[in-house]
């Protein structure tokens, strides 16, 4: 007896991992963010740098350079969506407020809408005194409720721990 699979079959079988796509690597993220950049400046922050919760990311910090003034931040991070990592980058100005969000690498099934420019533009110019909460200042996504979430909770942290560096002098 043979038993045969059919390709709609196969599909539903596949593992949900087998839906993720890489959109941009760091490079290509921090270069779209910072075009006029003549170059990136890796900083490694200690993990209580600057922060009032040990542990905090970001633990580094890529300063956009042109000759010696800086531009802004890109932080590259991870959060889980639903079952999956995404990964995403913050650009922020040197003022602290979002420049722009990018979607580097998804691996969920569903919920990939967050990558639509109309989604990432909500954050634009939010700074550490914005709520960035999904239903108040950024909309929530039906079937994508976690990655919204998720992504929210995320950029909101990095604003505010790249506000605590810059505060505190840790951040040029």
């Amino acid at each position: 007896m043979r038993l045969t699979l059919f390709p709609a079959a196969l599909v539903a079988l596949a593992p949900a991992s087998a839906f993720a796509v890489h959109y941009l690597s760091a490079e290509q993220a921090q270069k779209l963010m910072f075009p006029d950049a003549e170059r990136f400046e890796l900083l490694d922050v200690a993990a209580d740098a600057g922060s009032t919760h040990a542990g905090d990311a970001p633990t580094q910090v890529r300063i956009a350079r042109l000759g010696e003034a800086t531009l802004g931040y890109v932080v590259v991070d991870e959060v889980i969506g639903k079952f999956e990592l995404i990964t995403y980058a913050v650009g922020l100005n040197r003022d602290g407020s979002v420049r722009q969000v990018e979607v580097m690498d998804y691996r969920e099934s569903h919920g990939h809408e967050i990558r639509l420019p109309a989604w990432r533009r909500q954050f634009e110019g939010k700074t550490a005194a914005s709520p960035i909460r999904v239903g108040e200042d950024i909309a929530n996504i039906s079937g994508a409720t976690m990655s919204c979430q998720h992504v929210t909770d995320g950029v909101r942290r990095i604003v505010a721990r790249v506000d605590a560096l810059r505060r505190s002098g840790n951040l040029r």
